[in-house]
């Protein structure tokens, strides 16, 4: 409960902190305008979802090996 609750807020911070730059970036422009900008996303959500996919399976093989012990 309380790791949910500690991954919850630092997801908020990060939420909060992205909003406020809002200047506009040159080279995001140019890869909105060009449409890469859709490769860019999917490359870290890919990455992201790789980090999250690992960090669930090392949770559950620890778990596994603690409840040998």
């Amino acid at each position: 409960m309380k790791h949910k609750l500690i991954s919850t807020l630092f997801l908020l911070l990060i939420n909060f902190f992205a909003f406020a730059q809002s200047k506009n970036v040159e080279m995001a422009d140019t890869f909105r305008s060009n449409g890469k900008i859709y490769v860019v996303v999917a490359v870290i959500l890919t990455i992201f979802a790789g980090i999250i996919i690992y960090l669930i399976r090392l949770d559950k093989k620890i778990s596994r090996l603690e409840k040998e012990l």
